[in-house]
């Protein structure tokens, strides 16, 4: 695959001489200063955890990434590029690094180098990272780009990090899409212009309140297929066209890439467990399974610990929606092992805080063991608090619903305290995706407080207005889905209070934007029955029997 445009900047003698391995004196000072710069910037974070580069048998994807680096480095540098579109940010930034040592007058090394600590769709950089990205920019600009265009890819990215202590992060991401919009607007036909700012446009739209309309999401899968069909290997097209995708809205349309990119990118654990984003959202139970389990174990042989937990959420999710119980568990037996591989180096750390809180709690909630969640504790040193109380704020609300249940109110009552603490930290901290998810925990757990204490219209309208709350609000990307979608919730108060008609609406209402869930099917099939639209039930009947057909057979509803 070639771009659809070269840089339109004829190389002078001299320049051409700079990207050549036999440097100019002054240009050669100039690269290996930088180079010098990038490797004690990069030093700290190469103690910490040493990184595995694919090497070249391994399949990534197909990029090719027009630079006046070197040619000796060429595909090097794409493999590079391959791994940062399919968010192996470790082995990218090693990659990158390793180029810049083979050819240090390489800007586009440390603008790579820069862009594995920008990690847009997942958390905001650290000061770890900020430092680390606008050293490797500042060695960039020693180095000195050739082209205009590669100019503009160094520019774009400086907007993330130099006002990184004074501008808040999403004014930084909108100043970053509107610089890589006016890099698309001067090569309208670069590939991989087009594709980075798809991916920048991504980037606001996760990290901005809820747009019903999805505007800059259709606007991204729309550049990306047009590009799909043209270079269908190439990793970063596929991976975007699947975000882009990743809302019960819009999930049908991701899943001809969620098909492909496993086998454009087998090699990227990244790209094994990414297509289960759609499978999830479409409740296609037994190709999430394959695809984490697949996932998990490339993770894991990589030594990417947080991948590893990530792809072990999605996969004991599915588990459990089949009724296979069992397997979950075993995921579950195996947590402290695995936590004790995780640390904060680890690029997909907050993914893996949030599997370490999310296996146990769903393991007990969705097998309704009440005992089991009342009795969830936070395992000590598992978890840094503060801002990142979202992890114990998912044992906290499963806690909650089963301490309700078990008649222990005293206790559901300081969990709904401990939920609202943690909600204030978040909103102070700018974490409004996980302050809306963890605001709406509290009030489901208000919610079923209120009906054990048979203020059931309180009850039904307190699950209501958290329901709708949930439906009006982005998840976090690092999540499969909610413990438990609160409308399931509120069927199922419904359908105890007799009001089977409402439960029904509940239950359906839930399957649209959590589609084939166990608890969901059941509940409507139950429902359904009890308002006498036996057509109905025989449906979501047939639809329990053909997802629990390989469950273990323990739940009183497979029984």
């Amino acid at each position: 695959m070639t771009p659809r445009t070269q840089s339109p900047l004829p190389l002078s003698a001299p320049i051409a001489l700079a990207a050549t391995i036999t440097l100019a004196a002054p240009i050669a000072l100039a690269g290996l200063i930088a180079l010098a710069a990038l490797m004690a910037h990069a030093a700290p974070a190469a103690a910490q955890q040493q990184a595995h580069v694919p090497a070249a048998g391994e399949a990534l994807g197909q990029v090719e990434f027009a630079t006046s680096c070197a040619p000796e480095v060429r595909e090097d540098f794409n493999r590079a590029v391959a791994m940062l579109h399919s968010f192996w940010y470790r082995a990218a930034e090693a990659a990158f690094t390793d180029v810049a040592r083979d050819n240090p007058g390489c800007a586009m090394a440390y603008w790579g180098v820069a862009m594995s600590r920008f990690r847009q769709l997942w958390e905001r950089p650290t000061p770890e990272d900020v430092r680390i990205g606008r050293g490797a920019l500042e060695s960039a600009a020693v180095t000195g780009a050739v082209s205009e265009r590669e100019r503009g890819y160094i520019e774009a990215l400086s907007r993330v990090y130099d006002d990184a202590d004074d501008a808040d992060y999403l004014s930084r991401k909108l100043a970053y899409e509107q610089a890589m919009e006016s890099l698309r607007e001067t090569y309208p036909d670069d590939v991989e212009v087009e594709v980075f700012y798809a991916l920048s446009l991504l980037g606001t739209a996760a990290a901005s309140p809820k747009d019903e309309t999805y505007a800059r999401q259709k606007k991204a899968r729309a550049m990306l297929e047009g590009v799909f069909e043209q270079y269908p290997d190439h990793p970063g097209v596929a991976h975007y066209i699947i975000h882009s995708s990743d809302y019960p809205a819009l999930a049908d349309g991701g899943l001809p890439a969620a098909q492909r990119y496993a086998s454009i990118a087998p090699d990227a654990p990244h790209a094994l467990h990414m297509p289960s984003h759609i499978f999830t959202r479409l409740g296609l139970w037994d190709e999430s399974i394959a695809s984490n389990l697949a996932a998990a174990q490339a993770a894991r042989r990589d030594g990417w610990t947080g991948e590893e937990l990530h792809a072990t959420d999605y996969l004991a999710y599915a588990y459990l929606q089949e009724g296979r119980d069992r397997e979950a568990r075993a995921i579950l037996d195996r947590l402290p092992e695995v936590r004790a591989r995780l640390n904060e180096s680890d690029s997909n750390y907050p993914a893996g805080l949030y599997a370490l809180a999310a296996i146990p709690a769903r393991y007990a909630v969705e097998r309704r063991k009440s005992a089991e969640a009342a009795a969830l504790e936070v395992p000590e040193g598992w978890f840094p608090g503060g801002p990142m109380c979202w992890a114990e704020a998912t044992l906290w609300f499963a806690r909650g619903l089963g301490a309700v249940n078990t008649g222990n109110l005293a206790d559901a009552r300081r969990t709904v305290d401990d939920l609202a603490a943690c909600e204030k930290r978040l909103r102070a901290a700018s974490l409004a995706l996980w302050a809306n998810t963890v605001d709406v925990q509290g009030r489901a757990v208000e919610a079923w407080l209120a009906a054990a204490g048979e203020d059931h219209e309180e009850a039904i309208e307190g699950l209501r207005a958290a329901a709708d709350l949930e439906d009006g609000a982005d998840k976090p990307p690092i999540t499969p889905g909610a413990v438990i979608p609160v409308r399931e919730l509120l069927g199922e108060l419904l359908l105890e209070l007799g009001r089977s008609a409402e439960a029904l609406a509940a239950f359906e209402a839930a399957l649209e934007s959590s589609p084939n869930r166990f608890r969901s099917l059941h509940g409507a099939a139950v429902a359904a029955r009890a308002t006498g639209e036996d057509e109905k039930a025989r449906e979501y009947l047939s639809r329990f029997t053909e997802l629990t057909r390989r469950a273990d057979r323990e739940r009183p509803e497979v029984r």
